[in-house]
């Protein structure tokens, strides 16, 4: 099968590297050349509708997200300041947190929010409070407030009464410094000083439907109720749409040396600083071509911006949205690549390379928030970018689960088959695929984990890898090691189900195996120790094309 495989191939006259069964491939890991400590970049999430969090679902997945760091993860959702009786639809939400009565006064109501960030909390996770979007009774626009939409529909469609400024500034901010004060209540200072606080969303896109200078008060009025009630919150943002060019630097010029509009002082905290990036895929007809460089570029640009200003320069940068597009509720031939592998394999290689931009701007970058949840109630595997369908993790989800495990301190390493960065942000993974590899080391334990990634969702040969971890301790003679996988046929119920014949309603045998299936799984053919020979450990496998392989050896 695979003679024929490289036969046609061949005959299609694709790249050379796609002509062959498998490809050597030379990885050094060096133990002793230290880069700094490794940041838990992975442990952002967020999600348009936030009613999912406590249904049946997405509370399970909810666990397994604050069980890989309990306390340390992080969960940004929209929506959590709409109007509505809290039924969930794609890209909306509500809690109705906001009315008012018959005389214009307001009226506050905790219960739809308390429910939320209760089941973050009991579930090891906690909130990047988002202050949006704006309650139907303080919206300047308020007809028509919620919007149909569903996916194939104009996207335009969803900015309705929500997205406008407020009729009044001052409710607006009395309303934000009442439910921090709530929280305050509810939960202890010492629990609310550990959440991230922003205001609204992409606020230089149609998100928001004011002028830059309606955001700045939004802004202003927003983070002096929270100010108010809690003096040492974590506050910050813009979380605008991409890098946001000279509109984030004008936010930004504002927050630093501008006239607050709430307090009238000069200036209004930054804590930390916060914008998206997104990749750009293209669909081809007969497969997805990921745009890894369209994310990279953004990044690049957005960290270049932050450290243009000497005062931000030691400023947290959290990628308050970062993915492979842009749409998580949007489904379709385009989007199919997002249940399996090539999802896994990307973003494995775009977190490696987001700490490689870091280092290159010498900024401080506290973590990428993936924007992907679940889907509550749709068809198994239906499409849409999300970490877990009907309560099966899908690949993408270990991979996040193997960056979990490694901590320590980031260690040197080098592939002889790792596309250069300045390559991957000038034309992406198009020629030759990146296999390469990030490492860390604790104490006596060491982490590798190594992927193989090409932008083209197309099969190819398996990466010969030759691992060679080097600057151990010498009198160490050998270590235990787990060898865990990512693959067609590993951590990976999606493929299982496919196999299946894609069963719309797996019976409960079915489930039972789609749950194991979807477990972070280990490789049954590989060794479970390896000898050091003068403080070098050698390693061989073979890594599929899309693959993750994440290696831990603990020194005897």
């Amino acid at each position: 099968m695979r003679r024929m495989t490289t036969l046609l191939l061949a005959l299609l006259g694709l790249p050379a590297f796609l002509q062959s069964d498998t490809f050597p491939v030379e990885i050094t890991v060096d133990t002793s050349r230290s880069k700094g400590p490794l940041r838990e970049i992975w442990r952002f999430f967020g999600a348009d509708e936030p009613n999912y969090a406590y249904m049946k679902d997405g509370e399970k997945l909810l666990g397994q997200l604050g069980a890989m760091d309990p306390g340390h993860v992080y969960f940004r959702a929209h929506n959590l300041m709409t109007s509505g009786d809290g039924t969930p639809a794609l890209k909306w939400g509500s809690t109705n947190i906001y009315t008012e009565d018959e005389n214009g006064d307001p009226v506050y109501d905790w219960t739809l929010v308390d429910l939320i960030f209760d089941t973050y909390l009991e579930n090891g996770v906690r909130p990047y409070v988002q202050m949006g979007f704006m309650p139907e009774a303080l919206s300047s626009h308020p007809d028509p407030y919620k919007h149909t939409w569903r996916p194939g529909l104009p996207y335009e469609w969803i900015y309705t009464g929500w997205a406008y400024p407020p009729n009044d500034y001052s409710k607006w901010g009395e309303l934000c410094h009442q439910w921090a004060l709530h929280c305050v209540e509810r939960y202890g200072m010492e629990e609310v000083e550990q959440w991230y606080w922003e205001t609204w969303n992409e606020s230089n896109a149609p998100y928001w439907q004011g002028t830059p200078e309606e955001l700045y008060k939004l802004h202003d009025y927003a983070m002096a109720g929270v100010l108010r009630a809690i003096p040492k919150a974590r506050v910050g943002g813009p979380d605008s749409a991409g890098y946001g060019g000279d509109w984030t630097r004008s936010f930004l010029e504002h927050c630093l040396r501008g006239r607050n509009y709430a307090t009238g002082e000069t200036g209004t905290r930054l804590d930390f600083v916060s914008f998206h990036a997104k990749g750009s895929p293209e669909y081809a007809g007969d497969h997805i071509r990921m745009g890894i460089a369209h994310q990279l570029r953004e990044i690049d640009k957005g960290f270049a911006l932050v450290a243009s200003f000497p005062e931000l320069r030691d400023t947290p940068i959290v990628i308050g949205e970062s993915d492979p597009e842009g749409c998580a509720a949007c489904q379709g031939d385009r989007f199919s690549y997002r249940n399996g592998t090539m999802y896994s394999s990307y973003t494995a290689a775009s977190f490696a390379r987001k700490r490689d931009l870091a280092d290159k701007h010498g900024i401080n970058f506290a973590g990428a928030l993936t924007w992907a949840f679940t889907f509550e109630d749709q068809p198994y595997f239906a499409g849409f970018r999300q970490l877990a369908s009907n309560g099966i993790a899908l690949p993408v989800l270990n991979v996040f689960r193997m960056m979990s495990r490694m901590s320590g301190n980031r260690v040197a390493c080098r592939s002889t088959s790792e596309v250069p960065l300045q390559t991957m942000i000038d034309s992406g993974v198009r020629e030759d695929p990146d296999v390469a590899a990030l490492a860390s080391v604790d104490g006596r334990r060491v982490w590798v984990m190594v992927w193989h990634y090409h932008d083209d969702d197309l099969p190819g040969p398996e990466a010969l890898v030759s691992l060679k971890i080097k600057g151990l301790p010498e009198s160490a003679g050998g270590a235990r090691l787990k060898h865990y996988r990512v693959d067609e046929f590993h951590s990976n119920a999606y493929d299982l189900w496919r196999r299946w014949g894609e069963p719309v309603a797996p019976d409960e045998h079915q489930y039972e195996q789609l749950e194991a299936a979807s477990d972070l799984a280990r490789l049954e053919d590989s060794p479970d120790s390896v000898d050091i020979d003068r403080g070098v450990a050698s390693l061989r496998f073979n890594l599929p094309r899309q693959g993750v392989s994440l290696l831990v050896l603990d020194l005897e």
